[in-house]
């Protein structure tokens, strides 16, 4: 069986995710909006992680 880090494997299960939330959009018409939303920024992650696995994020200050 070939091996894989970790980042590789997040990758994967980042993208499978957002496959998933793709076909419940799909299934549900009233959660289609949302559910591609979040198939979105779940890809993105996946291309941050994929191209810059150690990488930083830099966040914005809420006020919380």
């Amino acid at each position: 069986m070939p091996s894989s880090t970790h980042a590789e494997l997040a990758v994967l299960l980042l993208r499978d995710a957002a496959g998933f939330f793709r076909n419940v959009g799909e299934q549900n018409p009233a959660l289609r909006l949302q559910m591609n939303d979040n198939a979105v920024v779940y890809e993105r992650v996946a291309s941050l992680l994929e191209h810059d696995p150690t990488g930083a994020i830099e966040l914005l200050d809420t006020g919380e």
